[in-house]
């Protein structure tokens, strides 16, 4: 019988190594996640629907044999759909949706030998940086119950922080990776425009800003996923070249001496936080240390445009995530349908023309340019991954008389009044006030992780953010292995739920 220490100490890798030595069944796993899931997901309120019964089936019935065969595994509850499961993207509108088809990307994490245990919680429509969906209720961090794992993929991280699953599954549309890996002590990769399959339905994900992958705690956990999951699928918009080696050797490898630009200007013109400055002047002296070029430089991208186009994207997809509930419900979706606030984004995204969008991709293009030029001279960019240590749950939520405007605004369908009114730049600077790093790294397509290097005199964990060119995921996972050996951070635990 595998001891919940034991399960403790291993991740997805070691786990699948003991299964194929015969030291551990799939079974023997399972139950162990299960017994784990039990115990701490009440406090948690990580995964909103368990697939126990199912998973236990299969970890006797056979796993594929791949290079994770056995380990337990969870779904973010968005995007990644999975065939007969329940699939609510956060949101009441979608409550009795289920899939028919899974997702390539669930089918190569099948292949790879995965085992679904269930569904993590995620805001609505995957649109908060923070994970608190009025359908289920707010995910909890473990590291400190009172504050947020972070958001999108925030149950995921709660889930994989908390010790359930080794690894479980995540999206990235503007950090949803990067920023709750930040928010739970974790490693969190987004890989490259393209690097990973968005089909069958899918020709790209928020215009090609979005990508999914996974959150671990081990870099090799994800680097040998990456692996098992690269490569374009039928009808593909995009492609890749494969990289010259399997990204789990690229992790093993050294990374020869970098050449690494790191700047705490905020994007937005605010102040940052000192813990996130200190975690980024604490990792650049590790890095100087290792003998890698480290050099302090100004934001090299223009940080209120970025923020501009990404605020208009994201308005606009949810406007269309909106209107596509149609074909689920049976008639136009109504402002009873979905959250306050997610229908207020969707009318400010009918206030936009197509030359307004054109001109925010026009943005997107400007800046993939000007990064490229950047990674010219420095091979990576070194930012805080968030402005802020993880805020306290319900602190973003709207206050009373935010919510009364929002009832108004929505009632009479003022969208265009609120734009006209100068509150949409307002929104948007509130918005992104504590995650404005991550959403440079989604419009360029270029590949940026978060890893856990620092932890806040209260025993908060503060993420740092490396930014690398397009298709450069090999660069990252190199040094992340380097500064996993340098400073180890498998090993901590949240003590609330030890």
């Amino acid at each position: 019988m595998l001891s919940p220490l034991e399960y403790d100490q291993l991740d997805g890798l070691g786990m699948a190594d003991l299964v194929r030595r015969g030291q551990f069944t799939a079974a023997e796993l399972c139950q162990a996640a299960i017994a784990r899931a039990e115990a701490v997901n009440p406090r948690l309120n990580a995964v909103i629907l368990n697939l126990f019964e199912q998973a236990q089936h299969r970890a006797t019935a056979g796993l594929a044999a791949g290079p994770f065969g056995g380990v337990p595994f969870l779904l973010k509850d968005f995007g990644a759909q999975y065939a007969g499961v329940p699939h609510t993207a956060g949101s009441r509108a979608l409550r009795h949706f289920v899939p028919t088809e899974d997702a390539e990307l669930v089918r190569r994490w099948q292949a790879a030998g995965v085992n679904i245990l269930g569904k993590t919680n995620t805001p609505e429509f995957a649109l908060m940086g923070v994970t608190e969906p009025a359908l289920y209720g707010p995910a909890r961090n473990p590291w400190a119950l009172g504050h947020t794992p972070g958001g999108s993929s925030g149950g995921s991280a709660a889930a994989v922080a908390a010790g359930i699953v080794p690894l479980a599954g995540a999206g990235d549309g503007g950090g949803s990776i990067r920023i709750p890996a930040a928010c739970c002590g974790l490693f969190g990769l987004k890989p490259s425009r393209g690097r990973v399959p968005t089909g069958p339905e899918q020709g790209e994900k928020w215009q090609g800003a979005a990508v999914e992958h996974v959150l671990t705690r081990s870099v090799r956990d994800s680097a040998a996923m990456l692996d098992a999951t690269l490569g374009p699928d039928t009808g593909a918009p995009y492609f890749l070249p494969n990289p010259a080696r399997p990204y789990l050797e690229e992790a093993a490898r050294e990374p020869g001496r970098l050449r690494i630009a790191f700047t705490l200007d905020h994007p937005l013109g605010r102040p940052l936080h000192p813990e996130c400055a200190t975690a980024v002047r604490d990792a650049a002296s590790l890095l100087e240390s290792l003998g890698h070029e480290v050099a302090e430089v100004p934001l090299p991208f223009d940080g209120r445009a970025v923020s501009t186009a990404f605020m208009v994207l994201y308005f606009g997809e949810t406007g269309a995530s909106i209107a596509g509930l149609a074909k689920v419900l049976g008639r136009p979706a109504r402002p009873a349908d979905v959250e306050p606030t997610t229908w207020l984004l969707g009318l400010l995204g009918r206030t936009y023309s197509a030359a307004d969008f054109a001109a925010a991709r026009h943005t997107w293009n400007d800046h993939a340019r000007r990064m490229g030029q950047f990674h010219q001279t420095y091979d990576l960019l070194l930012t805080p991954t968030l402005a802020t240590p993880p805020v306290r749950i319900g602190e973003l939520q709207p206050k009373p008389f935010e919510q009364k405007l929002l009832r108004v605004v929505n009632t009479f369908s003022l969208g265009g009044l609120i734009r006209r009114s100068g509150l949409v730049e307002k929104l948007a600077e509130q918005s992104l006030e504590k995650t404005p790093y991550t959403q440079i790294a989604n419009l360029t397509g270029q590949p940026a992780m978060s890893v856990p290097l620092h932890w806040t005199a209260d025993g908060l964990p503060c993420g740092v953010q490396f930014i690398a060119r397009l298709g450069a995921e090999d660069v990252l996972f190199r040094l992340a292995r380097q500064l996993e050996q340098a400073r180890p951070w498998f090993a901590k635990r949240p003590s609330l739920l030890a």
